[in-house]
């Protein structure tokens, strides 16, 4: 199947498949469909419109988990439904949730609550990916991550990162539920793993994620802020500074947690300044993180203990 005429080739046979969810559909056919899916995400991550992409991105996401049903094991859409769970959770559920709570603080917690489901759906699909290729791997993991993680290899990079996003993140949004708490050990030993085996993946997502992270890992060699400086340096020489998700997490986190409030500032500006169209391939992430970089300057007032304003004579 040629990559190029895949969007049209997907919506004509998904309007045809997912009718037969209850019948036998061939396994060459869905695999087919299914490797044309699987390779299929620059399609979204190239777009220039995030609000066309949330309402895209259901249909397709449920055609992967049809597909899933006929193929359980397909690596390639495991993969992809994995990464497509989690992202659509954080830029399109847990965005809006974040935007709405100073106005709805039910309805914001609503949609944190489905934004939970979805990263943990995200994380059950990570995980099938990688027993798929290493059998009772999840099973290992939960006994014994360190132990279990040794098995992954360079081929295992993509699956450990976003089965590790996915349950970070829901780990993120469900604070209080002692069994996600319980999988830290898991999470850490998945993100470390992957670091080892290929640090520069995904022009430093590996490092965005761990400056987050070091500020709450226990156990560290040194300083936490210490720690995510250095990944975040990092990051900064593999993407070249054209990732603004790297300015956003570090302001976000490290900025907040120094109350800095200039730098935290300066570097959602240099998140803003960042040209969408300079990498085409994350157009996307782009635009949704310049979405969190405007959202956060405007919670400026609530995030830093700022010099109280002269009254007016």
């Amino acid at each position: 199947m040629n990559p190029r005429r895949t969007p049209a080739r997907i919506i004509l046979l998904g309007c045809v498949l997912l009718p037969l969810a209850g019948c036998s559909v061939n396994k060459f056919a869905v695999n087919k469909l299914g490797d044309a899916l699987a390779g299929g995400g620059t399609t979204f991550a190239s777009d220039d419109d995030p609000e066309l992409v949330k309402q895209a991105v259901p249909f397709s996401l449920k055609l992967m988990e049809s597909l899933l049903s006929e193929s359980p094991n397909h690596r390639g859409l495991l993969l992809a439904t994995s990464s497509g769970f989690t992202q659509y959770a954080f830029a399109f559920v847990q965005q809006d949730a974040d935007e709405l709570e100073a106005t709805n603080f039910a309805a914001a917690q609503t949609l944190r609550l489905r934004a939970k489901r979805l990263y943990l759906r995200a994380r059950d699909y990570g995980l099938r990916g990688l027993s798929a290729r290493h059998p009772g791997f999840t099973a290992a993991l939960a006994a014994d991550p360190r132990a279990a993680v040794a098995v992954l290899g360079a081929a295992d990079v993509a699956q450990a990162y976003w089965t590790a996003a996915a349950l970070g993140a829901a780990i993120g949004v469900g604070k209080d539920d002692p069994a996600l708490l319980s999988e830290i050990p898991q999470m850490e030993a998945l993100i470390d793993r992957a670091l080892v085996l290929d640090e520069s993946w995904g022009r430093g997502a590996i490092h965005d994620f761990l400056i987050t992270y070091e500020l709450s890992r226990q156990g560290g060699s040194d300083d936490p802020i210490t720690r995510a400086r250095r990944h975040y340096e990092r990051s900064l020489e593999l993407s070249g500074g054209r990732t603004a998700g790297t300015f956003v997490t570090f302001a976000e986190t490290v900025c907040v947690e120094q109350q800095d409030a200039a730098q935290f500032e300066a570097l959602l500006q240099r998140a803003l300044a960042i040209n969408p169209d300079a990498v085409p391939e994350q157009r996307l992430a782009t635009l949704v993180m310049q979405r969190r970089a405007r959202w956060l300057l405007a919670q400026k007032e609530e995030l830093f203990l700022l010099p109280a304003k002269p009254a007016k004579s």
